[in-house]
This record gives structure tokens, C-alpha cells and sequence, in this order.
């Protein structure tokens, strides 16, 4: 286990010698990794830093005014709207590592974008050590890492943490005073929805794809997952009223784990489960059933995609 007082000590020290002088930019997504990596780098080299929340309409539910309303105190913080650019983008991709590259190379471009304004160097990003296995594995590619493109417009990618498990980040994050809110957070896919909708990603699927994830993190809240999500499989034969409708099915997943390198489905009650359903189902006109994942990892990834 990481000394979390000696980490942050090194850790600043070497994105200090990193960056130097330079001017910075950090992909900052509001989850526990890049917030981390975000108090980091601001510590080590202030306001030569900018950080970037990118709202790429793959998010989830209210999570832009959230990053907006904890990062206010970040006086360079920007917000780019580049929602019909990844759309645009994803269209037509049914496969998921080559959704992964495409999210990838996006995000590097409009972090590109951000530092060609400000004249940056540099990019912090907040890679962890299972980030890099997959990747470096046949596993899945993470956005971060496998899903950069090959030319990337800066001068060196700074990852302080890419040694480090998840549960190893929180650490820091509490010892670095970080709000509950983000010390505590849920992890939540670099791809956002886009690997919680199977095929291609349309704005149809991603509203259903958001308003489940936000039924199930408010329904199994008392379990403590690490992590609990909703994904939109495809679409299947169900009766609403009168009708038949040919509607998505919906399949929720919460699973227990310490580092997301294995990972156990949670027991949940049948209550909770007909509670989640008939919320989802009831939501939208279009989802005609919902099921419940209860495989492990191994076999199973965490997320679908």
C-alpha cells in the first residue's frame, strides 16, 4: 500500500521537474483519478495549470453543473461544449476498441485546442496502474492510454499516478482534503456512456443510457458498490397497455471489488431490483424489460464495452 504523505511529496516533485516553466493543461473529469492528479499539479506548479472538463454529452446525469459548482475555486477551470463533436464522430461505430480510439483521439484534440489557445506544453492526465494493464494487455484499450492517437501535439503526457491502484488514489484524495464527493466517488468509464450503450451510440440510447445509470446509483446507494451502473444492451419484444412495443432492454450491474482488477456482483434484494425496474421501465416509453447482471470479473469485464 502506498504511503500516501510520501507519494504526494514525490509526486509534486516530479511535475515540478516536468513541467518547469512550461505552461499545463489537465483533463479533469470530475472522477476521483483526475481530481487527484488535478490537486497535484496544482500544488506543483499553480497557475501555470488550466484544467479542462470536456462535457462530450457522454456523461452522466447533471455531471457538468456538478464539475462546475466543485471546481469553482479553480479560477482557470474551463468547460468545452464538444457534445456534437463526439457525436459526429461515434457515428457508425458499432465496435467498442474502435469507439475507444475515437473517444481518445477526440479528447486529445480538444485538450490540443485548450493549449494551442493558452500555449501549453504540457498535459496531465490521471492514468492508474489497471488503466495501463488492460491497455498494455488484450483486455480493452482505456481512452487514456491504448485510445491516444498515434501524433500528439505536446511536448511530454504527464501521469503521476500511474503507478497507483484506485483504491490507492483515494488515499491521496483524503489525504489531500479532497471533498467526500470526489475522495469517494464511484468510478465512472474515461468514455463515458458510450461503453454503456452496446453498437452504435445515438442520442436515444444515451438518454436512456443516463436516466437508468441515475435510477441505479440512487437505488443501490446503501449497498456501497464499487461500482453499480445501468447499460443499454439492445432491444426485445415487451407489452406497455395494450400494445406491443419492440423496446431496449436495460441491464444493471453493481459489483464489489477492491481495485477493479477483479470484481464480485453484489447480492441485491428482490425489492430493490423490482423497485430499479419498474423506475427505468416507467421512465421511458421505449425500454421494454430490464435484467440483472450477476457475473464476476473474471469472466466478465466491469462495463460492457
Amino acid at each position: 500500500m502506498v504511503n500516501p504523505d510520501e507519494f504526494i511529496e514525490d509526486a509534486i516533485a516530479e511535475i515540478r521537474e516536468e513541467v518547469g516553466d512550461a505552461q499545463a493543461v489537465i483533463a479533469l473529469s470530475g472522477g476521483v483519478d483526475s481530481s487527484t492528479a488535478a490537486a497535484l499539479a496544482y500544488e506543483a506548479v499553480g497557475d501555470q495549470l488550466t484544467p479542462v472538463y470536456v462535457d462530450t454529452g457522454l456523461m452522466r446525469k447533471g455531471e457538468t453543473d456538478e464539475i462546475r459548482e466543485t471546481f469553482s475555486y479553480m479560477d482557470s477551470l474551463r468547460i468545452v461544449d464538444a457534445k456534437e463533436r463526439f457525436l459526429d464522430e461515434l457515428a457508425g461505430v458499432t465496435d467498442p476498441e474502435e469507439k475507444r480510439h475515437v473517444i481518445g483521439e477526440q479528447f486529445i484534440r480538444e485538450f490540443e485546442t485548450v493549449a494551442e489557445d493558452i500555449d501549453a506544453d504540457y498535459l496531465v492526465q490521471g492514468t492508474i496502474y489497471p488503466d495501463r494493464i488492460e491497455s498494455e494487455g488484450t483486455i480493452k484499450s482505456h481512452h487514456n492510454v491504448g485510445g491516444l492517437p498515434e501524433v500528439v501535439d505536446f511536448e511530454g503526457i504527464v501521469e503521476p499516478m500511474r503507478d497507483l491502484y484506485k483504491d490507492e488514489v483515494r488515499e491521496v484524495a483524503r489525504e489531500l482534503d479532497l471533498e467526500e464527493i470526489i475522495s469517494e466517488r464511484m468510478p465512472f468509464p474515461g468514455p463515458g456512456l458510450a461503453v454503456r450503450v452496446l453498437g452504435e451510440v445515438t442520442e436515444e440510447k444515451l438518454e436512456v443510457a443516463r436516466e437508468a445509470n441515475h435510477v441505479v446509483e440512487e437505488e443501490l446507494e446503501e449497498y456501497e458498490p464499487w461500482q453499480a451502473l445501468a447499460a443499454v444492451l439492445g432491444k426485445a419484444t415487451g407489452v406497455k397497455g395494450d400494445n406491443r412495443v419492440h423496446g431496449w432492454v436495460v441491464a444493471v450491474r453493481s459489483v464489489e471489488s477492491r481495485d477493479g482488477m477483479t470484481a464480485r456482483a453484489q447480492e441485491i434484494d428482490w425489492e430493490t431490483l423490482q423497485r430499479i425496474q419498474s423506475r427505468i421501465t416507467g421512465a421511458h416509453e421505449n425500454v421494454s424489460r430490464v435484467v440483472y447482471d450477476v457475473t464476476h470479473k473474471p469472466p466478465a469485464t466491469i462495463e460492457y464495452e
